[in-house]
């Protein structure tokens, strides 16, 4: 029998995973030739589920309870501590921003025909109702992500089976090795879930010899659906329809139904997401940096607001995608690249007997650190202008 700890566990890396990033990425695979963005799906997807083998071993390794400015303090000094807050900062508030921006959208695509209003009411009326449940605190987040997750499942199948027989297999067929980084910030975002790891520590509890295949079950899942929501949006849309949320595109070819299903899809990804990643946030500030749990929220809840409300001030462009695209070169790259270095070094340091571990393969740990620093550059690049999508 499964037991509930272990799918609890699923479902916490899952629902902080599988959120907006999944929504930006048939833009940008549309955009690079499918068949490119399907290797940097592969390709990310597997890298990163490497990254979280190494996250649970360090876990593992350490008798103490930390999030991962702890590990990265521990293992890497205050020089790794501070990369680490910065990442881990950057990360998490662009990705509870991008769920605001988006959400807003898809709850005024469900309920504008019968209560009017726009976007902007509507991200603010999820932002906080989920702010209240990040409140609530680790129980009421484990429970909804649970359910959620199912939810999100069922939805994503739904979606594939619709979309099925409208196809097309020359929407399919492109590649292009010179846009190979062109979905990768956005596909590293969305694969993004570290954070969640030390929580499905506290999940497992004395469960720990499950450790290891809740994270590997956790991150083939992502995989698995990212490619099949790809598959299915793209070749139904091509890159004439697509858009950067992927369901509206979806939608223009498909009609009201698929309008239905997918903005609902959208809402349950964004909000176990949402959940996940302000939980994790909440958790930084209280365990790493020892402030009260309600200044934690505080900090945690405002930021991504006010800066919400300054992008709307200044009429910010494509601001999801552009979210999605920084944050997760720049944010996903440096996390990447420290989550190795804590590794090598636990290896050595740590202070306890783990549940599993992995070998110290070099060449595996450089050919990672050599892929998330090209990312970092070519996004910065991006940034300056020299490079274009």
């Amino acid at each position: 029998m499964v037991k509930k700890e272990f799918l609890e566990a699923i479902a916490t890396l899952t629902g902080l995973v599988i959120g907006a990033g999944v929504l930006g990425i048939p833009y940008v695979v549309a955009h690079a030739g499918f068949l490119t963005g399907l290797a940097d799906i592969v390709f990310i997807g597997l890298a990163i589920l490497v990254i979280n083998l190494y996250t649970g071993e360090i876990i593992l390794r350490t008798k103490e309870n930390h999030q991962l400015t702890g590990y990265a303090e521990k293992y890497l000094g205050k020089f790794g501590r501070r990369f680490m807050i910065f990442s881990m900062i950057f990360g998490l508030y662009g990705a509870l921003l991008a769920y605001t921006i988006k959400e807003g959208e898809f709850l005024h695509a469900i309920f504008s025909f019968f209560f009017g209003g726009n976007p902007v009411i509507y991200s603010i009326l999820f932002f906080v109702i989920a702010a209240f449940l990040v409140h609530r605190g680790f129980q009421a987040i484990e429970d909804s992500e649970l359910v959620m997750m199912g939810f999100v499942l069922i939805v994503v199948l739904l979606i594939v089976a619709l979309s099925f027989s409208s196809i097309k297999i020359e929407n399919l067929s492109s590649f292009s090795a010179s846009k190979i980084f062109v979905p990768y910030g956005v596909v590293l975002f969305a694969y993004l879930g570290m954070a969640s790891i030390p929580e499905m520590k506290k999940e497992l509890k004395k469960e720990m010899h499950l450790f290891k295949k809740a994270i590997i079950i956790g991150s083939l899942i992502s995989i698995f659906v990212y490619i099949f929501f790809a598959l299915t949006v793209v070749g139904v849309t091509g890159v004439e329809n697509v858009t950067d949320g992927a369901i509206l595109g979806l939608a223009k070819v498909l009609g009201s139904k698929m309008l239905f299903i997918g903005t609902i899809f959208g809402v349950l990804t964004m909000a176990t997401s949402f959940l996940a990643c302000g939980l994790a946030l909440k958790d930084m500030y209280c365990d790493d940096f020892k402030l009260k749990k309600q200044k934690s929220f505080y900090i945690t809840c405002l930021v991504p607001l006010i800066i919400f409300f300054l992008m709307i001030l200044l009429k910010v462009e494509h601001a999801f995608f552009k979210v999605l695209d920084i944050t997760g070169a720049l944010a996903g790259g440096i996390l990447g690249i420290l989550i190795v270095l804590m590794f090598w070094k636990a290896k050595k340091l740590g202070n306890r007997n783990p549940e599993y571990s992995l070998n110290k393969n070099s060449v595996l740990g450089y050919i990672l650190i050599i892929m998330f620093l090209f990312g970092m550059i070519y996004e910065i690049l991006k940034i300056m202008g020299v490079l274009t999508l």
